[in-house]
């Protein structure tokens, strides 16, 4: 092997290594619960961070500001056909008594929104 295949080898392994190690913004779900309906809502690190970090601190935001803009998810198909968790409109959250968030777990593969 070659100084150059060596160097070229090494670089590329530090390319893999840096892009397993900082995976793409993750998606956590959470289901809004209110007398009416439920909706699921998509956040990724970032913005959960920013709201407390769990579905205490989005429940708490909603009441403290009145209204949040979040993104639906929905399950839908990819173009392979298998089932995904994929965002599908930003919508406006209103504060209301009867509100609750939980987080929500599923087994299908959850796509980041923009």
């Amino acid at each position: 092997m070659t100084k150059a295949q060596r160097l070229a080898g090494i670089a590329l392994s530090a390319a893999f290594v840096t892009l397993a190690a900082a995976p793409a913004s993750a998606e956590t779900l959470f289901k809004i619960v209110t007398v009416k309906d439920d909706i699921t809502v998509g956040l990724n690190d970032a913005e959960l961070k920013d709201l407390g970090g769990d579905a205490g601190g989005i429940a708490k935001a909603i009441a403290a500001k009145g209204s949040l803009t979040l993104w639906q998810y929905a399950v839908t198909r990819n173009k392979d056909g298998d089932s995904v968790v994929a965002p599908r409109a930003k919508i406006g959250v209103l504060a209301n008594s009867s509100l609750r968030v939980e987080p929500y777990k599923q087994p299908f593969t959850v796509l980041p929104h923009e």
